[in-house]
């Protein structure tokens, strides 16, 4: 049975089914990102059409974003309510709403304070500012460095685009900034290296509780520990990039749960505001050294985005999306793991919730790119996570219904490979 006999056809109003060329589109829009033949039009849960009116099963969710899915009536009350009060007024301002939504991150988390910015590079440049603030005013040093990991993803500006241990990201942006080293994930011997060579200078050691762009790498929980009392020991502050694996993709509401421990700083954007843009620098008071002038953003916090991450955050807790983040990562791991015993092609499944990862074979001639586009002319959408891992990151929302039939498709598709 095709998605399309199972999912019911909406109302797709006829201009738009028409009215879209990509030839117009190229013409006008730089061309920085290598995009499928495929144009979206309507969304609603975890199913999206395009603009010839076919159904496509979406386990990309915006890229670990549609948190409640598309269209999710909490989002659409928040947004029309929200959008004929106010929109925008600027950080000279009280903002009531964004103090409302930093109460609720707080107190769902081990942070005091939040700033408020657009998106997970901004959130994590933040992290970074008030990390070498720190370094110069608290620490006392003078050229602070800031410990990444390989095949980490931080961010596209300069900062975090450096702070990203990945080669392939930095070619033809040089010269990047000073002031980042980076050590092989997981691995506690190389960092106890690297703080012990570096001699002193090291501010902060910033990770992703699990890789995302780098494959889906779940940290280790013991990697995780030695690295917290290290940073204890030597007073080195622990930034963690939860922008993709935090509010509650991991099947809590940060991953940072899932290692148990504490970070000084942490970041998200992402799936915070439910496919809005809103990023958030969240930290410690103990590292709070910003002050009025150090740190700002025009369109930061204002009350259009923070009404509806408030909704997002709400929906989550009062629906306990949480438990079915749980059950659903379950079953498609379960599922995945059964297809892995048919097809000696896959050498891994793993992740944490609703962010999983299918590792292919390094010596296969099947890359993951492959097995998203035929997902894709079967009607599931996927997203490859490097040459040879295909994430699964669908919304928070899920149904047993729909993890089945994405198994499903998966199956057909490598079968038929």
């Amino acid at each position: 049975m095709s998605l399309d006999t199972v999912v019911a056809q909406p109302t797709i109003h006829p201009e738009l089914l028409s009215a879209f060329s990509q030839d117009e589109f190229n013409s006008h829009v730089m061309t920085t990102y290598g995009r499928f033949n495929l144009a979206l039009i309507k969304g609603e849960g975890c199913t999206v059409w395009d603009t010839d009116g076919k159904a496509y099963l979406d386990f990309v969710a915006g890229i670990a974003t549609c948190t409640l899915g598309h269209a999710h009536p909490a989002v659409i009350e928040a947004v029309t309510t929200q959008i004929q009060t106010l929109t925008h007024v600027s950080n000279l301002y009280y903002v009531p709403v964004q103090g409302e939504l930093a109460k609720w991150l707080v107190e769902h988390s081990c942070a005091d304070r939040v700033f408020f910015c657009n998106s997970g590079a901004e959130a994590n440049e933040g992290a970074i500012k008030l990390a070498r603030k720190y370094a110069h005013t608290v620490l006392k040093i003078t050229e602070p460095v800031i410990l990444t990991a390989n095949a980490s993803f931080h961010g596209r500006t300069l900062a975090t685009v450096t702070a990203t241990g990945q080669p392939k990201y930095h070619q033809n942006f040089s010269p990047l900034m000073p002031g980042f080293h980076y050590v092989p994930y997981n691995d506690f011997a190389a960092i106890e290296s690297a703080v012990a060579e570096l001699d002193g200078q090291v501010a902060a050691i910033m990770l992703e509780p699990l890789q995302g762009e780098g494959g889906v790498n779940p940290g280790q929980i013991e990697y995780f520990q030695q690295v917290r009392k290290l940073c204890d020991d030597k007073g080195i502050l622990l930034i963690l990039d939860e922008v993709q694996v935090g509010m509650g993709r991991s099947g809590k509401y940060w991953g940072y749960e899932q290692l148990g421990i504490e970070p000084d700083i942490f970041t998200s954007a992402k799936g915070l505001g439910g496919g809005i843009p809103i990023g958030a620098t969240l930290c410690k008071a103990s590292c709070n050294v910003f002050q009025p002038g150090d740190h700002a953003s025009t369109y930061g916090g204002n009350p259009f985005v923070c009404a509806v991450a408030l909704a997002v955050c709400q929906t989550l807790e009062r629906e306990n999306i949480l438990s079915n983040v749980q059950a659903r990562g379950e079953q498609l791991r379960a599922g995945l793991q059964q297809l892995a015993t048919k097809y000696p092609v896959i050498s891994e499944v793993r992740g944490w919730g609703l962010i999983n990862g299918l590792e292919l074979q390094a010596e296969s001639k099947i890359n993951a790119i492959d097995i998203v586009k035929a997902a894709m002319d079967a009607g599931l959408l996927l997203v490859p996570a490097g040459v040879k891992v295909v994430r699964f990151v669908p919304p928070l929302i899920v149904s047993a219904a729909e993890i089945d039939r994405a198994v499903s498709i998966v199956d057909r598709v490598l079968a038929a490979m």
